[in-house]
């Protein structure tokens, strides 16, 4: 309360003060003003906002880092253009513009002779070009867009002072089919002072081919049936003025073509002729023999045509090739048909064994829209298996002076006229002699069967066509291999002890004898599995010990890796043969029975000339032992 009535009382005495006529007020006159007393003065107070203010601040140093930013892409984008205007328009450095490329030469050569060409490098900028390398890529073979055909030429020029002109002469080899084109790409590296960067200008340059370094033909038909014969004449001729070493001619089969012969023969192959060096002028002549087999009507077939020169790394292959062409044929289904069929199954080649009876049925079919007269079939039957006296034909009659089948209007009436359209069949049937029979050993089993048909058409004018159509079929005979399995007790390369017969709980040993033979083919791959049942377990040792026959105690199965059964082992040679021992050992419960000592036994192996697998089962052996002659009535018997 005292505190209030001093500052009342001071107020009072202000007042009073004021009001007083001796109170004496000092004017001071200013004639210019301080820059403090022109300060604004606000109108009322304001509370200050601290987000406002953050913000504020932060919008400003936002826009100070934008237009550094901008600035600095701006710089950066004249720097480039700069750089690029100075580099491409006549600026202090270079100017791929100011390179000139020109070419002096010839744009026709033939193929396989040089062509010279004069290259010529004009550097119209003001700074020199520095390790200049020539650069010419083009392609060698005749082939085009094959990377390992092209060709690769580099040459240093050294530096190209400003305004200089440097030439080069250079000579290429091109090949290609006449009327090509041919591309070479010329190109110069460089570099210039102060940088180590790379740069390239390039040119290209079309030559044509005015004529081909070897000439190529294919003299055969465009069309063809199937089944009949196609023969090829190759004919090749060097068109330049220097021989052509170590020539190669190439001819690719296309599917279904079946090689039959040639003439000369293949060196490689048998698509691969070696011509050698062959001199200008020299033509060289290949006849080709074979069949189109497994195609049909309207197909069309190429034959590809290769010619060059042989390759360093591999003696069959063309390194360069000089030219290459393209032969047609279009398979047209025959006027007149006949299929063979063994055994039910049209097919090239067929196996079968001597045990087998061989089927053959001739199926035809006239597919013209008239009639055919005299129709006649022949079959051809040859071969070192074929036993004449065990052909039968139906409706036909076998000659077996000329071994040929022959169904004709004379055996069979219908044959005299054939409608258009109309089809049937003809069969016969064939055993083929025991390959180990009195004729001897047989080399190579096969029956050949050529079956050939023929008719007559009439034509306008009276006159007649004759209409032919052939094929032929294939039978090799597998050869016969024989596979022995026996158990011996008082016999064998092994003394055996035990009981005979068995005993229960007691143990008896046996050898087991595995014998080989085989006729006529080579045997390859060869191989016998068996395996040991739980009562009998292994014994060894192997005899002859070079046989390669192993245990596995885990499957408990015996395999004797054979390989190769020669033709005649058996029979005209030794036996292969292999004994191994194994023992018995019976329980109670086996008592009064022959318990087996082992199971199955399967030779398999592959039949090399008659290109099948071959297996044989033997089936499991017990201890009735019918392969020992000393062995007694009842001694297979297990006892107590």
């Amino acid at each position: 309360m005292s505190d209030d009535r001093e500052k009342l009382n001071k107020i009072e005495e202000m007042k009073s003060r004021l009001f007083s006529r001796s109170y004496k007020t000092e004017i001071e006159h200013r004639n210019v003003f301080r820059n403090e007393d022109a300060r604004k003065i606000p109108e009322s107070w304001e509370k200050e906002n601290p987000d406002a203010s953050f913000g504020s601040k932060l919008l400003m140093k936002t826009s100070l880092f934008k237009k550094f930013f901008i600035f600095s892409i701006a710089f950066f984008v004249f720097a480039i253009l700069y750089a690029s205007y100075t580099f491409f328009f006549n600026g202090n450095t270079i100017s791929n513009n100011n390179i000139d490329i020109s070419i002096v030469g010839n744009t026709f050569t033939a193929g396989g002779e040089e062509l010279p060409l004069q290259i010529n490098i004009t550097n119209k900028n003001s700074t020199a070009l520095d390790l200049v390398d020539l650069v010419i890529d083009y392609p060698k073979s005749a082939i085009t867009g094959e990377a390992q055909d092209m060709e690769h030429y580099r040459q240093s020029l050294g530096t190209i002072p400003s305004g200089a002109v440097r030439s080069e002469n250079v000579k290429l080899t091109l090949f290609g089919e006449q009327g090509s084109v041919r591309q070479i790409k010329i190109a110069i590296e460089y570099r210039v002072e102060g940088s180590n960067a790379i740069f390239i200008k390039d040119k290209f340059y079309d030559v044509n081919i005015s004529s081909t370094p070897v000439d190529l033909s294919i003299d055969s038909p465009t069309e063809i049936s199937p089944n009949q014969d196609v023969v090829l004449k190759i004919n090749t001729i060097l068109n330049g003025t220097k021989a052509a070493p170590n020539m190669l001619i190439r001819l690719d089969y296309p599917a279904g073509f079946q090689f039959t012969s040639a003439k000369p023969a293949p060196a490689y192959g048998n698509n691969v002729w070696d011509l050698g060096d062959l001199p200008p002028g020299v033509e060289r002549n290949i006849s080709v023999v074979g069949k189109m087999i497994d195609v049909f009507d309207g197909e069309q077939k190429t034959f590809r045509l290769w010619a060059g020169e042989q390759s360093t790394t591999d003696k069959s292959l063309i390194g360069v090739i000089f030219n290459s062409i393209d032969h047609t044929l279009t398979i047209k289904k025959a006027f007149l048909e006949a299929k063979l069929f063994i055994n039910g199954v049209s097919q090239r080649e067929y196996a079968s064994d001597t045990k087998t009876l061989i089927r053959g049925e001739i199926r035809w079919s006239n597919n013209l829209d008239t009639r055919i007269n005299d129709l006649e079939i022949r079959a051809k039957i040859t071969g070192n298996v074929v036993n004449e006296k065990e052909i039968n034909v139906e409706d036909g009659m076998y000659n077996s002076a000329e071994d040929v089948i022959i169904w004709d209007k004379n055996s069979f009436s219908d044959f005299r006229e054939v409608g258009p359209g109309e089809s049937g069949s003809v069969s016969f049937t064939l055993m083929p002699y025991s390959l180990t029979s009195s004729v001897g050993m047989i080399s190579d089993p096969s029956v050949n069967i050529d079956v050939s048909v023929s008719g007559k058409q009439a034509s306008d004018g009276g006159s007649t066509n004759i209409l032919k159509n052939q094929e032929t079929k294939v039978i090799r005979i597998i050869s016969d291999v024989g596979f022995a399995s026996k158990i011996l007790y008082y016999s064998g390369p092994f003394s055996n002890a035990g009981p005979i017969p068995p005993k229960a709980e007691n143990e008896t040993t046996y050898t087991v004898i595995w014998t080989l033979s085989n006729s006529a083919n080579n045997i390859s791959k060869a191989q016998v599995a068996s395996s040991l049942p739980s009562w009998v377990r292994f014994v060894g040792p192997v005899a002859p010990a070079s046989e390669d026959l192993n245990y596995n105690s885990s499957t408990r199965e015996v395999v004797w890796n054979i390989g190769n059964i020669r033709r005649g082992t058996g029979i005209t040679n030794t036996e292969r043969e292999v004994a191994f021992q194994i023992a018995l050992n019976p329980s109670i419960s086996q008592v009064g029975t022959s318990p087996v000592l082992i199971k199955d036994a399967i030779l398999t192996g592959h039949d090399d000339f008659a290109n099948v697998s071959v297996r044989v089962n033997k089936y499991p052996l017990s201890t009735q032992l019918t392969n020992d002659s000393t062995f007694p009535a009842g001694g297979g018997l297990v006892s107590e």
